[in-house]
């Protein structure tokens, strides 16, 4: 699988992320690109402790099974999976805004290693290793940059 930390794969997700215009449209979903890029900012603000959100009652009832499905395996993220409310964006960045923010975000994972990562539960998936978090963060972003077509 590849890390978020390791910096060869940190600067391909940087060169993903470059690749995407203006003109770039979604090959499923409803978000616009403005919107995506802002809300795949979101669970990295999470992962640094800098968003802090309660843990949800179907967090507590599925958490650790959907963890344990997710952050275990290979398999990238299905396609139209149902977005938590909190990363729903109301007013996006300008995309060449969003693009800049999400990249400094991806840098810093590699630059900050897992000591920049929260001790915190994550609000649906509970207690989460270092390794937890670096996975499902290269595969919610990796998700979206398909759902873009980079």
């Amino acid at each position: 699988m590849k890390s978020l930390f390791n910096a060869a794969d940190n600067q391909e997700m940087i060169r993903r992320v470059e690749l995407l215009t203006a003109g770039s449209r979604p090959q499923w979903g409803k978000m616009g690109l403005d919107h995506m890029l802002i809300h795949a900012q979101r669970p990295l603000q999470v992962a640094f402790g800098e968003l802090k959100l309660k843990r949800s009652i179907a967090g507590f009832l599925f958490g650790s099974w959907a963890r344990k499905k997710i952050a275990n395996g290979e398999e990238p993220f299905q396609k139209n999976l149902p977005t938590d409310k909190h990363f729903i964006v109301r007013n996006p960045d300008t995309v060449d805004e969003g693009k800049k923010r999400l990249i400094s975000l991806i840098r810093r994972f590699a630059q900050g290693g897992p000591s920049a990562i929260t001790r915190e539960p994550h609000p649906f998936f509970g207690k989460m290793t270092t390794q937890e978090w670096d996975t499902l963060m290269w595969k919610h972003l990796d998700h979206h940059l398909r759902q873009f077509g980079v």
